[in-house]
């Protein structure tokens, strides 16, 4: 089949490009490839014409005719790699729990099995009236994270 050949190419191409990897790989029984990848620093154009030869001079049209779109993950697009958030700290996650809760803050830190978030949330007074700014931090494990977008703020 033409995924397990297109998954042996993309691994050659990671190889050579280690700084780029894996978000998404389909394929259909029309031999539609369509290939989603990332890159530590971000993904240039350049970053997807490499990975597109390795893979497009790899295969052979004579056997099989296939069509070939290389393309970045898009700012809108989640994160779905733990290898995606350590390119995001500093930037605001809005995300939501595999309890169904939701949360937004600034990605602080992240660890092989955890993120950091922090945001600022109005509380009132110990003493008195009104109300004052307090940083709320929390440990949250990747596996109790559904989904999770970088917060595109203009």
């Amino acid at each position: 089949m033409i995924e397990q050949k297109v998954v042996t190419l993309l691994e050659k191409a990671f190889e050579e490009h280690p700084e780029l990897f894996l978000i998404e790989l389909k394929t259909d029984d029309q031999n539609n490839i369509k290939i989603t990848i990332d890159g530590d620093k971000g993904v240039s154009v350049a970053d997807c014409v490499a990975v597109s030869r390795i893979v497009e001079h790899n295969l052979d049209r004579e056997t099989e005719d296939f069509s070939l779109e290389v393309s970045s993950a898009g700012a809108f697009s989640p994160l779905v790699q733990k290898r995606q958030y350590h390119k995001n700290i500093g930037r605001v996650l809005e995300l939501e729990t595999i309890s169904g809760e939701k949360k937004e803050g600034t990605l602080e830190k992240v660890t092989p099995d955890t993120i950091e978030i922090t945001w600022t949330e109005r509380v009132p007074k110990e003493k008195g009236k009104g109300k004052v700014n307090v940083v709320k931090t929390e440990t949250i494990p990747f596996e109790n994270i559904k989904n999770s977008n970088v917060k595109i703020i203009f």
